[in-house]
């Protein structure tokens, strides 16, 4: 499961990076920014200045969202019509006391899963119990194909996990050589050093420690670092792919009955809303007010829908978020996350075509590990703009790869790409945006760029709101900056077209999208 994997990791060393030293200033908004950029200070100075705007909800369906962050808590959409903490469902939807969005993945009583297996441990688990002690002669041709499923995602499972396994035993080594380096460093310096007290060793015993501490300076990182890798090797063997973990019963739902759907708790924020809040104030952090980054969108009410753990999402908990967001007002619905393997696909579809027939926008990251997604069958990433299953694709979809500031290697090397299922790129390296805590850190990915997508497309609804999100769509597409130049491919080295990389061939421009949304409703 490269996809989780490439994503963590990469979350791991850009955030950490950030933690570990002072922010560089070139990377504060700079995805708000003119070159390779949104142009979207621009379009606030020269265009907007002095037009009015009306208020959109973009829901965040996601890992949560840090309510009370200084940068976030005054744009965090509330439910006028629940009454809070009195244990009534006022309004009538089936949600106690959602006055903040809602919780997919935890119990009345407040407790909450975070932990969780891959969609292929529990698919493996499942099939482990029907075909354990059966052998290929003993099947019908029904089952023989689920049988090959099932030897599939058990080979699967099983490298990942001893690759894992290696991995850590590896980063276990590399922590040791460091922290002895370190120690001994220290010794020698009596105490704390930096980069230039470490230029200083020219030989001897130290020089080796001096130029790997060095080395991992010049990164931005400290021994830390490997903790934290660590941490997610050991997640990855103890959660992601353990087939014995049943994390669910906390929730008490039945994951494959969709009728069961009044589950979970008003616990929006949920025990990490890391990935929530940083996709959050991307979209909509307070404009100019000195904290952080800008948010793209300066009218915006947040609302936060958890369902998304550390480990594979739930179609079920995905299907009824989407319902949930378009049933409470939400006009964008923002969805960074992906996974392999979708068995309640139909139900998902049903969901995006109920936000379609509502004319609500569904903007999606398109994944982190360097694959051609138009290459379905051999790299599939769920949700999907057109499943296998159907004849046409979504048409209140916007597929997103991440690009970086950077004209050498405009397309960042994580991203995946597609000409014929990623519709645009936009910012997803090194982007500065909110955490918990109150907190802002650097971080990269495609779950960094759909965020920009839909705070450009929240933008054009609230400045243009006789324009449907279909409309609007369309406009994010035409106005896009093209690209007349070159790019290493994702996870490569081979120079290709930076517009053979997404069906529009660019990266969106929200100054151009305000231009033409101007020229469209003003005919």
């Amino acid at each position: 499961m490269k996809l989780k994997n490439i994503f963590i990791v990469a979350i791991l060393f850009v955030a950490f990076a950030a933690k570990s030293q002072e922010v560089d200033k070139k990377i504060i908004n700079w995805y708000n920014g003119k070159k390779y950029g949104m142009h979207t200070d621009l379009a606030y100075k020269k265009l907007l200045k002095n037009r009015k705007s009306t208020t959109v909800i973009v829901a965040v369906l996601d890992s949560g969202t840090d309510l009370e962050h200084e940068d976030l808590q005054e744009i965090i959409w509330t439910n006028k019509d629940e009454i809070p903490d009195n244990g009534i469902d006022d309004d009538k939807n089936g949600y106690i006391d959602d006055v903040h969005g809602w919780n997919f993945l935890g119990n009345p009583d407040g407790e909450n899963i975070n932990d969780v297996q891959l969609e292929m441990t529990r698919i493996y688990a499942k099939l482990e119990k029907k075909f354990e002690g059966k052998s290929y002669a003993d099947l019908n041709d029904e089952d023989k194909k689920e049988y090959d499923l099932y030897k599939e995602l058990r080979e699967n499972v099983e490298k990942e996990r001893e690759d894992a396994e290696k991995q850590l035993e590896q980063m276990d080594k590399m922590a040791d050589m460091f922290s002895e380096a370190d120690t001994r460093l220290k010794k020698h310096f009596g105490g704390e050093y930096n980069a230039k007290d470490l230029k200083s060793i020219k030989d001897g015993d130290l020089k080796s420690d001096a130029d790997m501490m060095n080395r991992l300076f010049k990164v931005g990182l400290t021994i830390d670092y490997f903790d934290n890798v660590k941490e997610h090797y050991e997640s990855a063997l103890n959660f992601h792919y353990n087939t014995e973990l049943d994390a669910r019963k906390i929730v008490g739902d039945d994951p494959e009955n969709f009728d069961d759907k009044y589950y979970g708790n008003n616990d929006s924020e949920g025990p990490d809303a890391l990935h929530g809040s940083h996709c959050s104030g991307i979209i909509a952090a307070i404009r100019g007010n000195g904290l952080g980054g800008d948010g793209v969108a300066n009218n915006v009410l947040i609302m936060p829908i958890r369902a998304v753990p550390n480990g594979d999402e739930r179609d079920k908990d995905i299907a009824l978020g989407i319902r949930y967001a378009v049933d409470n007002g939400a006009m964008v619905i923002n969805m960074s996350f992906g996974k392999s393997y979708s068995p309640q696909s139909d139900e998902v579809i049903k969901a995006i075509r109920y936000a379609e027939e509502k004319g609500v926008l569904c903007v999606h990251a398109a994944g982190n590990s360097a694959l051609d997604t138009d290459l379905q069958e051999e790299n599939p990433n769920f949700p999907y703009p057109k499943f296998p299953q159907m004849n046409e694709r979504f048409t209140n979809w916007i597929e997103v790869g991440a690009s970086t500031r950077y004209k050498k290697a405009l397309a960042a090397s994580f991203s995946n790409y597609g000409d014929h299922t990623v519709d645009v790129f936009a910012p997803g390296l090194e982007i500065y945006s909110t955490v918990p805590q109150s907190e802002y850190i650097a971080i990269q990915g495609t779950s960094m760029a759909a965020p920009m997508v839909a705070g450009l497309a929240a933008l054009l609804k609230s400045y243009f709101p006789e324009l449907s999100m279909i409309e609007i769509k369309d406009i994010i597409f035409e106005s896009v900056q093209k690209i007349d130049r070159e790019t290493p491919i994702p996870g490569g080295d081979e120079m290709v077209p930076f517009k053979d990389l997404s069906i529009t061939g660019g990266i969106v421009n929200t100054y151009n999208a305000v231009k033409l949304a101007i020229e469209k409703t003003s005919k």
